[in-house]
């Protein structure tokens, strides 16, 4: 009767254990925070402080120097027109020596063999026709040219397109947490430029033990004692560094009015 007594007791406190919920405190972040770094060299013209702790609307809030850039990049245009207007004079030189090639050569055949024509004026006729093959060769390199030069441009072009859009910071969405150059200061690639937080959802970030990993996507998540509709959504199965023996794991929620203040977590198994 006592050893079933005892083993009553001592399976209660097993489930009972089980029930328990695990206590955790965690602040309520923003989603996601990013670096915004500089991908060119350049003076910065614009930095918007009075944007810091707003919502963005896709206007640009940093702007740095591409006066040169616009400049360069009107200048390529031109030398494009040009180059293909060369292009076709070139196309139409093409044709109208394989026009007169054709001609040579019919030519120089139907008098190499007369015995009427004496070697003079028949060596005159064939330099006539190398003449107007080189010609016609001269003007295919010329286009060949033209053509390679047109792809370095095209390509210039495209770069300098590429760093005036880079010169110009705007992003839609998202909060400027903070503006990390001013207004003259000279940046470089790689240079820090903002941070931006994505507060459209909240994440809490928990460090549970090995033996609370098993399971832990099944367990309600409480939130200050309440119980919420949130599941645990990803779990580094790999110990933390800072947090030794623990394992990081992370809850994302709707965003709050207000960010960071501290929440008590429970994970219970239900």
């Amino acid at each position: 009767m006592v050893d079933t007594m005892m083993k009553t007791i001592i399976f209660f406190l097993l489930n009972m254990s089980l029930l328990i919920a695990k206590e955790y405190y965690a602040k309520v972040e923003p989603y996601e925070i990013k670096t915004i770094a500089s991908n060119v060299s350049a003076l910065v013209l614009q930095a918007d402080e009075h944007k810091e702790g707003t919502l963005l609307d896709g206007s640009d809030y940093i702007v740095l120097d591409d006066k040169l850039d616009i400049i360069e990049l009107n200048k390529i245009a031109e030398k494009i027109a040009l180059l293909r207007q060369m292009m076709t004079y070139n196309k139409e030189m093409i044709r109208n020596y394989e026009a007169l090639l054709e001609k040579k050569r019919l030519n120089y055949e139907r008098i190499k063999e007369l015995k009427m024509k004496s070697s003079v004026e028949k060596d005159r006729e064939f330099y006539d026709l190398i003449a107007s093959q080189n010609q016609y060769i001269s003007t295919q390199k010329e286009l060949s040219n033209i053509k390679v030069q047109l792809n370095d441009l095209q390509l210039r072009r495209a770069v300098l397109k590429r760093s005036i859009h880079d010169k110009h910071i705007s992003n839609k969405g998202w909060m400027l947490y903070e503006l990390l150059v001013h207004q003259g200061a000279f940046v470089s690639p790689s240079t820090p430029l903002a941070q931006l937080a994505d507060v459209s959802k909240a994440k809490l970030t928990i460090y549970v033990s090995r033996n609370d990993i098993e399971g832990i996507s099944e367990k309600s998540v409480y939130i200050d004692g309440k119980k919420t509709p949130y599941k645990v959504t990803k779990v580094w199965h790999v110990s933390d560094a800072k947090h030794l023996s623990n394992y990081k794991a992370e809850i994302v929620m709707d965003a709050p009015k207000v960010f960071s203040n501290l929440v008590k977590v429970e994970l219970r198994h239900e």
